[in-house]
């Protein structure tokens, strides 16, 4: 009989009312009857429904990669709760009677397995012949980046005025004219500015509400962003216009400037990679006002080279309803063809069909080896990304660590004890445990009962330290490492998390998200 685990069925889900509803099916015996074919690779069921109904359903697993779901019922979700509880009753081990797979399965299969091959046979046909070059309608193309250029124009002179004037009175701008602005953007083919104009009226709105300086300078780095991306942009337009090169390309600037990458596009670009094996590290879920738009996201490390690479899955609010919610995997993900998005360390990845398999201490190990084993040189890797001001302010790195714990440092009128170098982290004070420690909820220190303040850090092989702390403006992570009771979590492991500049006390820190260990891998999150 096949395995399935609970994993498996929540990735194929189409939401979490789907899976409780299922989860009822079956545990209420809602089904009359269960069959499976002798390979394994077909099963059904008959299901009770409401009333009198009674639904049939299957699943094929001739594709193991894309199962097939088929239920009589007349609801328009994707598997259906009925197909997921069927997976239910297969997850707990239900008798199955052997049975023969009905004809019509077998005719569909016949019919799916016809157009592969036609398929299959077309694509290599187009191999064999000399490649057409894909029509672009070049005059239309032209004009949207000329439309485009005007667009930048416009944005360069408010942000240039208002970088060199200073955001010192912002509270008393008004908003009209930045709103303005932004629905102009729209007009232009800029929905990349128009999404950063967006988040600094939301910045400026703040600011007048609460007067907070940390507005200020989130409007400052917009502004910077902008002024960088708007110089960048109008480069790369004008040099695409000039070779008359009206394709979209590999540059992170079409994404920036609000272009949508497709799959299709992606592959062409040569932007993949064959038989991947995946290992989640880390998953989370925000929301961003300015888009209105729920972002589930998930770390992935590339078991074979340690990459680590993200899944982002964007929710608008006003679709919630149609569009399925990632969750935590903690599975490995084996896909025969990986695609990226263009990006530097951390890439933007997707895939079409892959299979799930356990997570093994063999899978764990080679991730573990992977790690940076030094944190000087994982912070000048670190440096180099977060300085562009188009990346993102931080970057999701492993680190194999000889222990993490806390160092005792000044008080506000003492003399410090233990202060960590913020460069490279060197630091031959002495640490202590974390076990037991009093932790402070977003608090970037510690203190325990009899007051004394503490940092907590980790540190390398060759003594070289890092300071742990949560990334403002995100979840926080930092009480549930302190709350961690196994003394060897914090010795000998490897310490995944994301990396950034403190501008507060001009220091780089790392918020942990999860500790790798051979046998586990412990999330600080989801």
């Amino acid at each position: 009989m096949k395995e399935i685990t609970q994993q498996q069925i929540t990735a194929m889900a189409p939401n979490l009312a789907a899976i409780n509803n299922a989860k009822k099916i079956s545990n209420s015996g809602g089904f009359l009857s269960r069959s499976r074919s002798e390979d394994d690779t077909f099963y059904m069921g008959q299901c009770k429904g409401s009333g009198r109904s009674v639904y049939s359903v299957s699943a094929d697993f001739i594709d193991e990669s894309q199962p097939v779901f088929r239920c009589s019922c007349p609801s328009r979700q994707f598997p259906c709760k009925h197909s997921l509880a069927l997976l239910f009753e297969m997850q707990a081990g239900k008798e199955f009677e052997i049975a023969e797979i009905p004809e019509d399965i077998l005719q569909k299969r016949a019919r799916k397995d016809a157009r592969e091959q036609k398929k299959a046979e077309k694509a290599e046909s187009a191999a064999a012949q000399p490649k057409k070059e894909k029509k672009v309608n070049k005059a239309a193309r032209s004009k949207k980046l000329k439309k485009q250029l005007e667009g930048l124009e416009m944005l360069e002179k408010m942000v240039g005025g208002l970088l060199d004037t200073g955001l010192g009175t912002m509270g008393g701008v008004s908003l009209k004219t930045y709103r303005d602005l932004a629905k102009q953007l729209g007009d232009y083919y800029l929905p990349g500015p128009l999404f950063w104009m967006n988040r600094l009226i939301l910045e400026i709105e703040k600011y007048q509400r609460d007067s907070d300086t940390s507005h200020y300078e989130n409007a400052v780095d917009i502004l910077v962003r902008l002024r960088s991306l708007t110089k960048k942009a109008e480069i790369y337009l004008n040099e695409k216009l000039e070779k008359e090169d009206m394709e979209d390309d590999d540059s992170i600037l079409y994404e920036e400037l609000g272009g949508i990458w497709t799959l299709e596009r992606l592959n062409q670009l040569g932007l993949t990679k064959e038989n991947a094996t995946l290992v989640q590290l880390s998953f989370d879920v925000t929301y961003d006002e300015a888009g209105k738009t729920y972002i589930d996201r998930g770390f992935y490390a590339d078991v074979d080279n340690g990459e680590v690479h993200a899944t982002y899955n964007y929710r608008p609010v006003k679709a919630l309803k149609h569009i399925k919610e990632d969750d935590s995997m903690f599975e490995v993900v084996k896909t025969p063809l990986l695609t990226y998005y263009p990006g530097d360390m951390n890439k933007r990845i997707r895939w079409e069909k892959s299979t799930l398999e356990p997570v093994t201490d063999e899978i764990r190990r080679k991730v573990m080896e992977k790690a940076y084993k030094q944190i000087p040189a994982m912070l000048k890797l670190v440096k180099n990304q977060i300085k562009n001001t188009l990346s993102d302010d931080y970057a999701a790195v492993m680190v194999s660590f000889r222990q993490i714990g806390k160092i005792r440092i000044a008080e506000p009128e003492g003399d410090a004890e233990g202060t960590v170098d913020g460069e490279n982290g060197k630091n031959t004070k002495s640490m202590q445990s974390t076990k037991g420690a009093k932790s402070t909820k977003n608090a970037k220190n510690a203190k325990n009962d009899s007051g004394m303040v503490y940092q907590y850090v980790m540190e390398d092989a060759e003594g070289n330290r890092i300071i742990l702390r949560d990334k403002k403006g995100c979840e926080g992570t930092m009480d549930g490492l302190i709350s961690l009771s196994a003394a060897a979590l914090f010795e000998n492991q490897v310490l995944f998390g994301i990396v950034y500049y403190d501008s507060t006390d001009h220091q780089m820190c790392m918020q942990p998200y999860s500790i790798v260990t051979e046998k586990a891998i412990v999330r600080l999150l989801y």
